[in-house]
C-alpha cells in the first residue's frame, strides 16, 4: 500500500465508522418516547431522526467510496 493510499484509507475507515455509529444513535432516537409520539400520529419519524440516518447513510458511503478508491 502506498503512502497515497493510507492517506485515503484512515479517513475512509473513520467515515465509515461515523456512519455506523450515526446509524445506531438514530435507531436509538427512534426509539424515544417523542418519536414514538410523533410515528404514530403522523406515521414518520421526528426531523432529528431522519437527518441523523441521512447523515449516518451519507458518512458510510463517503467512507466506503474513499477505502474502495484506488
Amino acid at each position: 500500500m502506498s503512502k497515497s493510499q493510507s492517506k485515503t484509507k484512515i479517513p475512509g475507515i473513520v467515515l465509515i465508522v461515523a456512519g455506523i455509529g450515526l446509524a445506531f444513535w438514530g435507531f436509538q432516537m427512534s426509539g424515544s418516547f417523542s418519536s414514538q409520539v410523533n410515528q404514530a400520529f403522523n406515521g414518520s419519524y421526528t426531523d432529528k431522526v431522519m437527518i441523523v440516518y441521512i447523515a449516518g447513510a451519507a458518512s458510510f458511503i463517503a467512507g466506503l467510496f474513499l477505502l474502495v478508491k484506488k
